[in-house]
């Protein structure tokens, strides 16, 4: 059988004991490695016998022998390169962080799915049979219930000001460089104490001291995990520590005096078991080469290239994922964000590549009159609560719904933030004749002529355009007679401000009315509407003012005038995705979507989501898209797994019949 043929990108002193591990493995041999000199590569590949030496890691990358590469560049520098590595068509073995932070992980990942190749963060000793065999202490009760984990990485690396550990542009800092491993170690041994293979915690606290560079140049943190389980994490490129990790349990506690490198500095991996029962200590040493520590990460992607992941503890998609949204919010903790996640910085697209429609997308578009371009189905929303980091966040969730083919963004004044963040994303990108942007003002109480033309004003300057595609009115107010508020919207697309108009929470009957007064006076008409529309009844109007079009009468109005309607809370606000009726965690979805009806719809849509393969919220997605007329259908998604999810609606026909049996018709 021939060995993985492997190439490294990047010639730090970590590709180096990579290329020594590679060496060592059962599997593998280094065929290539690429630095951005001719010169450093040769040197490399002199040193270490390599036959292929590249002077741009693009040259490596085209090398069609590749198979694998192994990405150890500076933090920032990841995710651009394993994005590239992915669309090459390479398997990659990323050093840690996976990603500057969780946005970029996202893409990633998805980089990987799309190309279907391998993935997996270079956490050395997660593939070492030592922590194996901490694995299974844990899961086997050893100390009864897990109470406490304390771990620590941590050295003093004496502080120059241009090195990468201490340099903000190059993502410096304990947290990123290896606190990755103490957050990744608390999350797998949690995760094992509670029955999964790793855990998120539910609540981050931490403190730290930042140098005059802007890292963290030591660090703690507290997390806490389900089950009462708390971890005290400590880490530094400042302060020498002792790296170890300690486990305390009900029955007895855990000492790994080498967790990281698993005995190479302690003379071989071992694990020290204290029952408190037992008045000695049992120590567990295991039979493993010293010097194999990253043999073993080789032979293991080796062996696991078929599934696309490592079987944990080795590092997986979600545990990668999850672990860099932990490096997050410790850093937002102890206040540490760097130049390029700054909110005034326009963040670059993850592969420094201009943004573009990727050939294979599954996009589907529609038309509305006066518009002047195809609109995209599915219509992504601005919102930005509940985002950590939200420049890089929301421009790389931008890039990637544009890649899929969509060019329907969603904002409104009353969003605030919103406008100006995707203004700053559509003019970075240079993508403004491109995408539609739908607009919204003149929300209660300022919903009459004069506010709406406020509204719109400072929306067209927070977004840097000189006309918004789709402009709706956000509310109704019916004490302004309806031709007073056509009047104002027809002068404005008469100035060029606007493109189409029409409302969002209007009543049917107050659309008719402003047509025929449009008819009756030679203007323009409303081309669109926006009311809730949903596989699921709403309950109560999940903001006041707010109305829904999902009863039969408002479809049979739609399908007779084929009015676009632009569905908001399309997927019942995640009822789809998180529907239970004993989980009253969130009283919102509770209050709006709970009730009997809407269970039996849920059961429906994941039986019938089962027979085809998908998740539930794609079938109610579906159908949405799949009305006798013309629909699009609004959706926020805050990750990228659930914008490819609600995607996959896309491609989900569903029969007259088969949507009368999900609303409970027939």
């Amino acid at each position: 059988m021939s060995k993985l043929s492997w190439g490294i990108i990047s010639t730090g002193r970590i590709s180096g004991v990579f290329a020594k591990g590679v060496a060592a493995s059962k599997t593998g041999q280094v065929t290539a490695v690429a630095s951005r000199t001719q010169d450093k590569a040769d040197k490399f590949g002199e040193e270490h016998g390599i036959p292929r030496r590249y002077g741009s890691y693009e040259a490596l990358l085209a090398d069609p022998d590749v198979e694998a590469v192994y990405i150890s560049t500076p933090h920032p520098m990841h995710a651009e390169w394993a994005v590239k590595a992915a669309d090459a068509g390479k398997h990659i073995l990323c050093e840690k962080p996976l990603t500057l932070n969780y946005p970029e992980a996202m893409a990633v990942v998805e980089a990987a799915r799309r190309n279907d190749v391998f993935l997996m963060e270079a956490f050395m000793y997660r593939c070492h049979p030592q922590t194996e065999k901490l694995v299974e202490l844990i899961r086997g009760g050893a100390i009864g219930e897990v109470r406490m984990i304390h771990a620590t990485f941590s050295f003093d690396a004496g502080f120059t000001p241009e090195s990468r550990l201490f340099k903000n542009a190059l993502g410096g800092g304990g947290i990123l460089d290896v606190g990755c491993y103490t957050a990744s170690m608390a999350r797998l041994i949690a995760g094992v104490a509670i029955g999964h293979d790793f855990a998120d915690p539910i609540e981050v606290k931490g403190a730290g001291h930042i140098g005059v560079t802007g890292v963290d140049e030591y660090a703690a943190a507290t997390l806490k995990f389900p089950g009462d389980i708390i971890a005290q994490l400590a880490t530094g490129v400042g302060v020498r520590q002792e790296s170890v990790v300690r486990i305390d349990g009900s029955e007895g506690s855990i000492f790994v005096p080498s967790p990281w490198f698993c005995g190479r500095d302690t003379g071989g991996p071992k694990i020290i078991v204290h029952r408190y029962k037992e008045k000695q200590p049992e120590e567990i040493g295991l039979d493993v080469g010293t010097d194999l520590l990253y043999a073993i990460e080789a032979d293991t992607v080796a062996a696991s290239l078929d599934k696309r992941q490592a079987p944990s503890p080795a590092m997986t998609w979600d545990d990668s994922l999850g672990n860099m949204r932990t490096l997050d919010l410790w850093r937002m903790a102890v206040g540490v964000t760097y130049d390029t996640e700054k909110a005034d910085v326009d963040y670059p697209t993850v592969d420094a590549r201009p943004v573009e429609i990727r050939p294979e997308c599954n996009m589907r578009y529609g038309e509305v009159k006066d518009i002047g371009k195809p609109v995209s189905r599915l219509v992504m929303g601005t919102v930005v609560d509940r985002i950590q980091f939200v420049t890089s966040h929301m421009f790389l969730m931008f890039d990637e719904f544009f890649a899929r083919g969509g060019n329907c963004f969603d904002t409104a004044h009353i969003y605030g933030p919103a406008d100006s963040l995707l203004g700053r994303w559509v003019k970075s990108r240079g993508v403004r004749e491109q995408v539609v942007i739908l607009g919204k003002g003149a929300h209660t109480p300022h919903c009459n002529p004069d506010d709406l033309t406020r509204h719109l004003q400072e929306s067209l300057e927070r977004l840097q355009t000189d006309y918004i595609d789709l402009y709706l009115m956000h509310r109704d107010n019916l004490e302004v007679p309806v031709g007073e508020f056509v009047d104002v919207l027809n002068e404005h697309h008469k100035a060029g401000r606007i493109r189409a108009f029409g409302g969002s929470n209007w009543t049917l009957d107050r659309v008719e009315a402003a047509n025929a007064y449009a008819r009756e006076h030679g203007l323009m008409e409303f081309a669109a509407v926006s009311n809730n529309f949903s596989l699921a009844r709403c309950m109560e109007p999940v903001w006041t003012g707010c109305l829904s079009s999902s009863d039969c009468d408002s479809r049979e109005w739609f399908a007779k005038n084929q009015m676009p309607l632009f569905a908001w809370s399309s997927a019942a606000r995640g009822f789809f995705a998180w529907g239970n009726p004993d989980d009253q965690s969130d009283p919102e979805l509770v209050r709006c979507w709970h009730s009997d009806d809407n269970f039996q719809r849920l059961s429906r849509a994941r039986e019938l989501a089962a027979r085809r393969g998908v998740p539930a919220v794609t079938i109610a997605m579906a159908y949405v898209l799949c009305q006798p007329f013309p629909t699009f259908a609004l959706f926020g998604p805050r990750t990228m797994e659930e914008m490819r999810i609600s995607m996959l609606a896309l491609d989900v026909g569903l029969t007259p019949e088969e949507l009368r049996w999900l609303n409970l018709e027939s």
